[in-house]
């Protein structure tokens, strides 16, 4: 990787804690500092956020009607089923329906549609109003149609749908909320490890949710999987409420020090008119283009193995309920740990060593994107070898979290005072993934052979190795001109 130095390089390279004396930021210890709280409870957040998204795909097993779908062998597996334990019969209390495959596409991809409409009007109302409240109750009013999908389910398919378009509005300003709040609390040489333990909460949920809702599943019923995460989210809300503050200079109980940090280390990144967005100069910027083709083709495998793994698990591998949603978890295990070690060396290498953002940047975001392209193809040819299924699938995923620290936040490095705005455009179209991507793979499995899944596999490669390439060629690691009248970089 290239380090710092030369004239290649657009602006002053040298990071903010390696200046002169005259501008020198001092420090502020990480332990027990109210950034850190921060990046805790908005971690704990997006766990919320996440077990609210990913409990259908698991849940959506045990809704169906498999003595209809499945007359010719155990949950109609292309593999030999695997022992599947005796249920408690009260758990048969929950009313199950017989929806096709195309339905049940529609069922998992209607969140994103109401995901979509969110993106820039949250990261807007985040910059104009702040971001505190515009999370909170987007959280909130998740949680509440959460709590309304059993009902939804038995009223019919349409209603279900509205339902999970209505949860996917209110989650639709998450994102954008915290990387408005992040530009104003995360100094530039911290925001890999800031960020990367802010959005491992994602990775949690979704670890946690998956086994979870499958044993909730097997010893209640599936309407309890809603419940639960239900209640759980309205803690969250409370909390996050009485703890939580817009900026550091709105904090009541952050330390002089702590507070001096953040915003000296900031004041030469944000744009001095907070009124002004440059919207023309936004929407024709290379970098942020290069980043909108990142978020897609990551999203593409993202949710397609977000949304149709436990079906894959089920269908294909033959494992029951209470095995599919832990096997299925085991990916966003190994995504979680490498997403927080690279946030770590992502920092280090740009602060200690003096790589230059740009290169961290592509170097994190190729191989968070290649790697799980290369294993997702070989699960496709790993057969009935359950074993090699899942550790292709564990590797794929784990190696994709390396992306944390590039693509990911990169809409901090080129302009942080519009960064909630950016990451509403840019997962505005990284949402178009999760509306069709499930579609796309149900059609193409309607028999569920391996054949199939491979076609499934294959797209999803492909589309992540465009964007790959894309990225290297036309990513950027520096404030961009038109996001500050004072422009200032820390290693383009």
């Amino acid at each position: 990787m290239e380090r710092n130095g030369g004239s290649d390089t657009e602006g002053d390279d040298t990071p903010l804690l390696h200046r002169g004396h005259g501008d020198k930021v001092t420090r502020a210890p990480a332990c027990c500092s109210s950034r850190y709280g921060l990046a805790l409870l908005s971690s704990l957040g997006f766990f919320v956020v996440y077990s609210l998204r990913v409990n259908l795909s698991v849940a959506m097993v045990d809704m169906l009607n498999n003595t209809r779908h499945s007359s010719t062998n155990h949950s109609g597996s292309v593999c030999p089923a695997h022992a599947n334990p005796a249920r408690p019969k009260h758990n048969h209390t929950a009313s199950v329906y017989d929806w096709d495959s195309e339905t049940q596409g529609w069922i998992l991809g209607s969140f994103f549609y109401g995901y979509i409409l969110t993106q820039i009007p949250g990261g807007y109302l985040a910059g104009r109003y702040g971001p505190k409240w515009l999370m909170g109750f987007g959280i909130l009013g998740t949680v509440v149609f959460t709590l309304l999908t059993p009902v939804a389910a038995d009223l019919g398919a349409s209603y279900l749908i509205a339902v999970r378009v209505l949860e996917g509005i209110g989650e639709g300003v998450t994102f954008p909320s915290m990387y408005t709040m992040w530009a104003a609390w995360a100094p530039p040489l911290e925001r890999s490890r800031l960020l990367t333990i802010s959005y491992i909460g994602a990775q949690l949920g979704t670890v946690v949710s998956l086994p979870l809702s499958g044993e909730i599943c097997f010893y209640l019923d599936w309407t309890y999987v809603f419940y639960i995460f239900g209640a759980v989210g309205l803690v969250w809300f409370v909390f996050w409420s009485f703890l939580v503050f817009d900026s550091p200079n709105t904090h009541p109980r952050i330390s002089e020090q702590e507070r001096l940090y953040i915003t000296g280390s900031l004041k030469s990144e944000l744009s001095t008119s907070a009124g002004h967005i440059p919207w023309r100069a936004i929407v024709c910027s290379r970098p942020l283009w290069a980043i909108v083709v990142a978020h897609f083709s990551y999203n593409w495998t993202f949710y397609t193995l977000l949304t149709l793994l436990p079906t894959y698990m089920n269908d294909v591998l033959g494992f029951s309920i209470q095995q599919n949603g832990l096997l299925s978890a085991l990916p966003y295990v190994g995504c979680a740990v490498f997403a927080v070690v690279s946030g770590q060396l992502a920092d280090y290498l740009r602060e200690t060593c003096l790589y230059r953002t740009v290169t961290v940047r592509k170097c994190f975001s190729v191989v968070g994107m290649l790697g799980p392209a290369l294993f997702l193809v070989a699960v496709g040819y790993t057969g009935c070898n359950y074993t090699l299924a899942v550790t292709f699938l564990t590797v794929s995923s784990a190696l994709g979290g390396v992306s944390a620290s590039g693509f990911n936040i990169n809409h901090l490095d080129i302009a942080p005072s519009y960064a909630g705005i950016l990451l509403g455009i840019t997962n505005t179209f990284a949402t178009i993934p999760g509306m069709v991507g499930p579609v796309i793979a149900t059609a193409l499995t309607k028999q569920n052979t391996i054949d199939e899944w491979q076609s499934v596999f294959y797209i999803a490669a492909a589309i992540n190795v465009f964007g790959a390439a894309f990225y290297a060629l036309f990513g950027r690691g520096s404030v961009q001109p038109w996001a500050v009248h004072a422009s200032y970089s820390h290693g383009d």
